[in-house]
């Protein structure tokens, strides 16, 4: 795409939408809300927006995972299978994307961040962290896969479904589910990075700005998560699910 189209003004603004949206993603997922708005505020066409923002938003779950894994947070052996189905399921995604209307998707997803806030809301503390195979199971055929499929078609949220799953299947407490999302969305993002890559449907200047931002966001968020209080990370879940869900009403 031609560069001359963006001002110094916007290119600010998107870096500072990066540097929110990696931080928010890391915590809580959602950061699509802020990133894909802005990244057509500044005109660039839908599809595009599609691209850029999974090729954006990968540096932020990437550095996230990162030091996750650095800090011994996460067991690549138990994490990599999944991080395989979630790519897979948004390799698909993306590709049926690429011959569909988007607009479509605005009548599944409210009903599902609305879901996701009044799971948050009413859903008791996890008192162990263990849960059936057969849980196991949904979760990793079943919800990894259905995540990274969503987040490869379009993504907005897809942090938070593999929240609200790891909480609900592997009876995860929300500090650990958080966790464990980072890497399942971090491969996603790369699934749908790849089919939009070989679509050429990727303003990558663009890209490269908020990729900036995202890296100060992620980096400052991975800090604060092994410390946060969990109540706060439950709060930031229900207030971007809601959030998602005025945008996508407006």
């Amino acid at each position: 795409m031609d560069i001359a189209n963006f001002s110094i003004e916007i290119l600010a603004f998107l870096f500072l939408v990066g540097v929110i949206a990696g931080f928010l993603d890391t915590l809580v997922g959602g950061g699509g809300l802020l990133a894909v708005p802005a990244l057509l505020l500044s005109g660039i066409p839908p599809i595009y927006v599609l691209g850029t923002n999974k090729f954006q938003g990968s540096m932020g779950t990437g550095i996230a995972t990162f030091l996750l894994l650095r800090k011994k947070k996460l067991d690549w052996k138990s994490v990599k299978k999944l991080m395989i189905a979630a790519f897979i399921g948004s390799v698909i995604g993306g590709i049926i994307v690429q011959f569909i209307d988007t607009q479509v998707l605005s009548f599944v997803i409210p009903v599902a961040l609305v879901f996701i806030a009044i799971y948050f809301i009413i859903s008791p503390k996890p008192k162990t962290i263990s849960s059936n195979s057969k849980s196991h199971n949904k979760f990793e055929s079943y919800a990894v896969p259905g995540v990274g499929f969503y987040d490869g078609m379009f993504g907005p949220g897809a942090g938070s479904f593999y929240v609200m799953t790891g909480v609900m299947l592997k009876k995860l407490e929300i500090i650990q589910a958080t966790i464990l999302a980072k890497p399942l969305n971090f491969a996603s993002n790369i699934g749908g990075f790849v089919v939009f890559f070989i679509f050429g449907h990727i303003a990558f200047f663009v890209g490269l700005i908020m990729m900036l931002g995202q890296l100060i966001g992620s980096f400052m968020g991975t800090h604060y998560l092994l410390q946060a209080n969990p109540r706060v990370i439950r709060i930031l879940i229900v207030v971007m699910s809601i959030s998602m869900l005025a945008r996508y009403i407006y």
